[in-house]
């Protein structure tokens, strides 16, 4: 296992790293709106949370030599299922090979965030 950390991202807030590449693939963490350079959520909206997520869990993909486009899977975690349509719409525009999926709505999220997204992608 080889261990991948970047500071383009959000850095952990538990005891866990950013990802893990094994076989051939890569695994992230779960990855919510958090601007890695000011520590503080990217704004108030799915809208905006959505878009740093996806911009973090490229961050990751990319320090590890993989890409959104190399996704084969994501989990996706919604504060609120209402959110589920202007979720898809940043989504689909960072996935557009549209990999496997799997969206649920939780209970609350780290940090208060609306969103949270992990991924497995091939290098």
């Amino acid at each position: 296992m080889k261990f991948v950390h970047t500071a383009a991202a959000p850095q952990a807030l538990g005891p866990y790293t950013q990802a893990v590449i094994s076989g051939g693939f890569i695994f992230t963490s779960g990855q919510i709106g958090l601007d890695p350079i000011t520590g503080k959520m990217a704004g108030d909206s799915i809208t905006e949370q959505a878009h740093q997520v996806m911009n973090n869990l490229a961050a990751v993909l990319n320090a590890a030599g993989s890409g959104l486009n190399k996704a084969v899977k994501t989990t996706c975690f919604l504060a609120d299922m209402a959110d589920f349509a202007a979720f898809n719409e940043v989504y689909a525009q960072y996935f557009p090979n549209r990999p496997a999926r799997s969206c649920v709505a939780v209970k609350t999220l780290p940090a208060g965030a609306l969103c949270e997204v992990e991924a497995v992608a091939e290098l």
